[in-house]
Formats: structure tokens, C-alpha cells, sequence
């Protein structure tokens, strides 16, 4: 635990105390300089001695952050800035350093994450994906290396015995929803050994990836650091992570149950057969819909099944006809329907819809549908990290949820100073009537802004947007490149060349969180990166992670963001009544409409606001559950067998 005194203080005072550590680190500087590699982690390990004796890690930050930066300097020819040795300052008092997006998060992780790992505990980084995961992990191994403590990482299909491996390392590297399924697999494994059952546990514990389980894989949860923590805590918590049971007996109705209400979705019609809420997305037959369903042929295998659940299959094919699009929020991959995460633009592989969402989009697209099934454990985001003793976080755009990190996590935002004054300049944002004229215009002014050869980075919501932007840049004669989930493996290559003179880069959401276009030399005189935002998000961080793209470490760069009124983020934030009207007036009116442009941050911000009501609400709705599971004697984690 941290001293009462340092938890009380205002931002301003404690971030005027951290500095006051940075002449102490600075004034080690030349002495570990002078010492060979041996001598630095001969300092290492007296240090680790100090840590395991019990000394508190917050009066070994002078000499571990020391240590860290010389280890930098010497291994990866990287120093670390003062403002990133406030933002380590800053997690290792758990709190959340917002560090704008160039400043070096991936370093600056090195500096708590190493005083953490001197405890002999076990160290945790959460990242986004498995690629951030490994590439930082091996990107900062040597500074590690250097220093006698180990890496592990994790990732998606690993066996359980590397994954014990890797969690016995001094520090590990993975995404939170592996730390989080490998949490609830190792509380099935308790409790089955427990009830002195310590075989295998069989299908539902991981067959499909060859995961053997005869022991847990992790220790103690100790000490968690959270990046691009916003996107995790935040925008991720609304979603609980869930081990799925076997399932029934009855799979083969279920499916044909499925694909027979996909195929009738389309002879229901809103208001006449069903009521739609737009806040809360849920449809409801009515009574016409109803003596619809019911009169309606279905196959012998259904003469079983209740009304009442075929009116919720009907309910759920609906739903799934006029919310989920190909491309959008899904992709066909090998004949199954593969997620794409909203904030990440990526695969997300292994997950599932609950709710029998999955088994309705299988059943739209035709291919195999695969059975419903019941939940053996189930965490959510929140409770997940709470419990770990020690929990801070990194991102560049945390300061508009300070409320939320500080009410559900106890965690302040700690606002850290550029390295060198930004000098990214915004345009003014454009409004068109209508979605088509918008893309139209982003064509055309792309061809102006890359026949002055400055780099142009183009961000779409979704994979079928970029494809379409591609289309009308290819029209158009404009060489460029398109980063979306569809061109995963050649990520690193468009990211690396993204920055270069003349290139134009259409990219999903892949492009925001985590990737770092560096500017060739030739560019920086041209005026730098220029960003397009095609489309508001439904949370202005994911907005300011794209933005965040120019303009780092005090390069030039410019942003403009453009948006038409037939929008969904006006249907989704200002009701669909209003939503209809501006639409019709982008379809039939002329001239600007730039002065609606203030109504879109509106809709954002209201999006916002039901979101974290959701996410509160969720939250309430789990501490209830498990309070009662605990009650009654059982694993508030787990499902209750039988």
C-alpha cells in the first residue's frame, strides 16, 4: 500500500513531488555509465535483494528507474525522457499516466514494470492484441536482459504448459482477455480438483487448442499494468469475459431453428410486425408479428419447439438483419464467422456473440451454425483487474473518463507533459448531406493533399468503408495501400511505410491504438502527416487515438475530420425521429453544412454517457450475482454444476 500521505495530495503536488526525483536519477547517470555490463546488473540484482527483504518499491524508484535507463541507453540506444520517467513515477503510485500518443508508452512501461518485478511476485503488462503484446515484449526484452529479470508472453492457442512457463516469468507480456480466460480457467480447474476430480478437464477447457490443464497456469494476481488502459477498462468493460459449457442435446433443432428464422426475417416489417428500440437495440414482435410467426411453414423438426422460443428466434434474426453488415462487424473467414473487434478494427479470434446473436449471423450467412451454449465462469472486465493488489495504466487519451477510472478503479488520471511542445494543427471539420457526398469529397481532397507529397493516413470505421474508399482512390488514379483485419500479415510492413513521401494509407481501426508512422526526413519539411477521420466514433478517445497518429514528438501534422447527416452516430445519440430529419435535409438541400457540425460532438457525448451507464449498471449486476453466489457457499466465478 502506498503512504496515506502520497494518496491524499492534489495532481499539481504529487506531480511537483515526482519531479523532484528526477535530478536524484539524473545524478546516477554518470556513475552507472562507468560500469560494465556485469557491474549494471550485479546493481540489478543488490536491488532485487532490497525488494525481497520487504524495503516498499516506492523508495527504490531513484535507483531502479536509474538502472532502467541506463539499460536503455546501452541496449536499445533509447534514454529515457524526463516526462517518461514521470510517467513510470506516476504508475508505480497506481495511477493512470495519460502520455500522449509519440511519447513513448512502450519505454516508459519498462520503468514500473521492472521495479514491480523485483518483488519475485510476477509482473503483468496488458495489451490490445497479440501483436502489441509480442512486439513490445521483444522490442524491450534487451533492456530486460540487461538487467537479470525474465520475459514471458502471452498469446492466443498457447498450450497451458507454456503458458505456466511464461507466467513464471519475473514479467509477462499479453492481452487482458487471455489474463482474464486464464483466470477463469484456473478456477474451474480448483474447483474440480477440490472435488478431487484433478484429471483433464476436458473440451470445454480448451481441446480445441490442445490445452492440457492439470494444474493452474498463473500465480497470484500481483501487480497489473493496463495499456492503452482506456480501451481496456473502459470501452472493452461492457463485455464480460465468459467460458462457454458444452452444450445440449438438442443442437441439430436449434440449428434449423435458426436457419429457418433467417430466412423469414426479411417478411417482418418495423412498426407493422415489431417494435425496434433504437436506444437499447431490442426487437419485440407485436401481435401481428406473432400470428405471422405462427402461420408461417416451418420444418418438422420444429413442431417441438414452444411458441415462445420461436418468437424470440424470429426476434434475434430480425435484430441480426438490420445491426450486423458483412465486413462491418464480421468477416467470413474459412467458412466461420469471425468477430471484428469495434475499437481495435481487428479479428477477434476464438470469441463469440452470446445470447444466440452468433448462431443467428452463422444462420444469415449460411455457413455451418455452430450450437449455443451455456456459461461455466464469467468475469467481468472490472472485477478482473480490481483484483489484483497493485493496478495502474498508460494511454494517450484517458482525460475525458478521469471520472469513470477514478469511480469504478480508484485510479487518478495523471496528465504528463509533451517532451516537445505539439504543434499538430486541426482543420476545420466538413459536414455533407449525405454519406456519398462525403466520400467523394475525402477522394478528391486526398489527390490535392498527395500531389504536394506529404503522407496521408485515412481512417474508416469498418473493413466494407475502406473498401470503398480504396475503390473511389483507385478511380481516381491515386496509389495507396489499405490496412484493415483482411491484410492482417502485412500490417508491419504498411505501418513502417506509412509515413513516407506520397503515400496514402486507408486504414480501419488497426491504424489507431498502438502503431507509430514515423516521418521520412523530406516530409517534416512538407508539413508532416495529414489524417483524415472519415466518421465520428462512438467515443471521442477512439477519435483522438487517430488524430493522435500526426503530430507526435513534436513533428508537424494536420487532422480534418469529415461527417454527413445521414451519420449512424446521429440515429444511435440524438433518437432516431431526429436522426430521420437531418438525413432528409442532407438528401434534399444544397450549399454547406458545415453549421450542423456541433450536433455531432453532442451525439457523441450522449453515446458516451449511455455507455458508461451500461457499464455501471453491468458492474452492479455482478457484485449482486456473486454477493449471492458467496452466500450460498460457491465460487461466485463459476456456474453452479448441475
Amino acid at each position: 500500500m502506498l503512504p496515506f500521505r502520497v494518496m491524499t495530495r492534489s495532481t499539481s503536488s504529487r506531480l511537483a513531488s515526482w519531479r523532484a526525483m528526477l535530478p536524484q536519477i539524473a545524478a546516477q547517470e554518470d556513475e552507472l555509465r562507468k560500469l560494465d555490463d556485469y557491474g549494471l546488473r550485479k546493481r540489478s540484482l543488490a536491488l532485487r535483494y532490497r525488494a525481497k527483504s520487504g524495503e516498499p518499491l516506492y523508495r527504490l524508484i531513484v535507483d531502479g528507474f536509474s538502472l532502467v535507463r541506463e539499460a536503455g541507453r546501452r541496449t536499445l540506444n533509447l534514454r529515457h525522457f524526463d516526462v517518461q520517467l514521470l510517467g513510470g513515477i506516476a504508475m508505480q503510485f497506481q495511477s493512470i499516466a495519460e502520455m500522449q500518443t509519440g511519447e513513448g508508452k512502450t519505454l516508459t512501461a519498462t520503468l514500473p514494470l521492472y521495479l514491480a518485478a523485483l518483488s519475485g511476485k510476477g509482473a503483468h503488462l496488458a495489451t490490445v492484441n497479440d501483436y502489441l503484446a509480442r512486439r513490445d515484449a521483444e522490442w524491450m526484452r534487451p533492456i530486460y536482459k540487461a538487467l537479470g529479470i525474465s520475459v514471458g508472453i502471452i498469446q492466443s492457442q498457447m498450450p497451458s504448459h507454456d503458458r505456466r512457463k511464461q507466467y513464471g516469468r519475473d514479467i509477462t507480456y499479453g492481452t487482458a482477455n487471455e489474463f482474464g480466460f486464464d483466470f477463469l480457467r484456473d478456477r474451474l480447474l480448483k474447483r474440480r480438483i477440490d472435488e478431487g476430480e484433478s484429471d483433464l478437464l476436458g473440451g470445454m477447457l480448451g481441446a480445441a487448442s490442445g490445452q492440457s490443464t492439470e494444474k493452474p497456469v498463473q500465480r497470484e494476481l500481483e501487480f497489473m499494468l493496463v495499456d492503452e488502459a482506456d480501451s481496456i477498462l473502459i470501452d472493452e468493460a461492457r463485455t464480460p469475459l465468459i467460458i462457454s459449457a458444452l452444450p445440449g442435446e438438442d443442437e441439430a433443432i436449434a440449428a434449423d431453428c435458426y436457419r429457418w428464422a433467417a430466412e423469414m426475417a426479411e417478411k417482418f416489417e418495423e412498426d407493422e410486425h415489431y417494435e425496434y428500440d433504437h436506444r437499447y437495440r431490442t426487437v419485440e414482435l407485436n401481435a401481428a408479428g406473432r400470428r405471422l410467426a405462427r402461420k408461417l411453414p416451418k420444418p418438422e423438426s420444429m413442431n417441438s419447439v414452444g411458441l415462445s422460443l420461436i418468437y424470440e428466434y424470429i426476434e434475434q434474426s430480425v435484430k441480426v438483419s438490420r445491426e450486423m453488415f458483412l465486413d462491418r462487424q464480421y468477416v467470413i473467414r474459412d467458412g466461420e464467422v469471425v468477430i471484428v473487434d469495434e475499437f481495435t478494427g481487428r479479428l477477434a479470434e476464438g470469441r463469440k456473440w452470446r445470447a444466440g446473436v452468433h448462431q443467428a449471423v452463422e444462420a444469415k450467412e449460411g455457413v455451418e451454425v455452430t450450437f449455443p451454449t451455456s456459461q461455466a465462469a464469467r468475469v467481468t472486465i472490472q472485477d478482473f483487474f480490481l483484483r489484483y493488489k497493485h493496478l495502474a495504466g498508460m494511454t494517450g487519451t484517458a482525460a475525458t473518463s478521469t471520472r469513470e477510472l477514478l469511480k469504478i478503479y480508484d485510479l487518478a488520471v495523471m496528465v504528463i507533459p509533451t517532451n516537445r511542445p505539439p504543434i499538430r494543427r486541426a482543420l476545420p471539420t466538413r459536414v455533407f448531406g449525405t454519406g456519398e457526398q462525403r466520400w467523394q469529397a475525402i477522394a478528391h481532397d486526398v489527390v490535392a493533399v498527395h500531389e504536394t507529397g506529404r503522407p496521408v493516413l485515412i481512417g474508416t470505421r469498418s473493413i466494407d468503408k475502406s473498401e470503398h474508399l480504396s475503390h473511389l482512390l483507385r478511380d481516381g488514379g491515386v496509389e495507396h495501400t489499405v490496412l484493415n483485419a483482411s491484410y492482417i500479415e502485412r500490417e508491419a510492413e504498411i505501418v513502417a511505410d506509412a509515413g513516407r513521401h506520397g503515400k496514402v494509407t486507408v486504414a480501419t481501426n488497426m491504424a489507431g491504438r498502438g502503431t507509430d508512422i514515423k516521418l521520412a526526413p523530406e516530409v517534416t519539411e512538407l508539413g508532416g502527416l495529414h489524417v483524415i477521420c472519415t466518421e465520428m466514433h462512438q467515443s471521442e478517445r477512439v477519435d483522438r487515438q487517430l488524430i493522435g497518429r500526426c503530430g507526435r514528438q513534436g513533428d508537424p501534422g494536420t487532422y480534418q475530420q469529415y461527417v454527413a447527416l445521414d451519420d449512424d452516430i446521429l440515429r444511435e445519440g440524438l433518437g432516431p425521429k431526429r436522426a430521420a430529419k437531418l438525413a432528409e435535409i442532407g438528401e434534399s438541400g444544397s450549399g454547406a453544412f458545415d453549421h450542423y457540425a456541433p450536433l455531432f460532438r453532442r451525439a457523441q457525448k450522449r453515446i458516451e454517457r449511455m455507455h458508461f451507464r451500461d457499464r455501471k449498471a453491468l458492474l452492479y449486476h455482478e457484485k449482486e450475482r456473486r454477493k449471492v453466489q458467496f452466500q450460498m457457499g460457491q465460487d461466485p466465478y463459476l456456474d453452479t454444476p448441475g
